[in-house]
């Protein structure tokens, strides 16, 4: 998404050289949106991130991503807060400018999974406790138990998983010629 400033209003510019379909990008963003809502992303930071992943450069302003979207900036504003809080995008500011402009953060899945391990310590602290508080022995501490052996799994394996994504996301750069 390329958003020009023209007579104080935004508008979108169309890359219908390059093949791009406004209209169907808007319905993909939305589209996306509901997928993400479904597992649990709140609607407004879901449509952001969608937005923010068609745009041609990967980044936008609140003004921009408010017009493309058609919601109010303070709407992107919490979105944002939001989806910074959770790795899948950075804030931003040329230099000498006055506006924030908000990105799709480079390999931002991995990012965003590997800020987990310091909730799931968390958790696991606090599933200890509740074994303690329940008592060994009782089919309540047999199931904070099973919980804390995933949570110790996923500890284990995310690093790995992320290592072979690595691997796997330079193989998909080189073939793309992005390096």
């Amino acid at each position: 998404m390329k958003v020009l400033n023209s007579s104080k209003t935004w508008r979108v510019q169309r890359k219908i050289d390059r093949g791009r379909d406004e209209e169907a990008v808007r319905r993909f963003v939305e589209r996306l949106a509901l997928d993400l809502v479904a597992t649990g992303i709140p609607r407004m930071p879901a449509r952001i991130y969608a937005a923010l992943l068609v745009a041609e450069e990967g980044r936008g302003t609140a003004a921009e991503l408010a017009e493309f979207l058609q919601v109010s900036p303070a709407a992107v504003s919490g979105a944002v807060r939001y989806l910074t809080q959770v790795a899948l995008v950075t804030r931003e500011r040329d230099p000498g400018a006055r506006r924030d402009h908000y990105r799709v953060t480079e390999d931002q899945w991995s990012q965003a999974i590997l800020q987990q391990d310091v909730l799931f310590t968390q958790w696991e602290r606090t599933l200890r406790e509740g074994m303690e508080a329940v008592g060994q022995g009782s089919p309540a501490a047999a199931r904070l138990a099973e919980t804390w052996e995933f949570l110790q799994l996923m500890r284990e394996e995310i690093p790995v998983l992320v290592d072979k994504w690595q691997a796997r996301l330079a193989a998909l750069r080189a073939s793309q010629g992005r390096g």
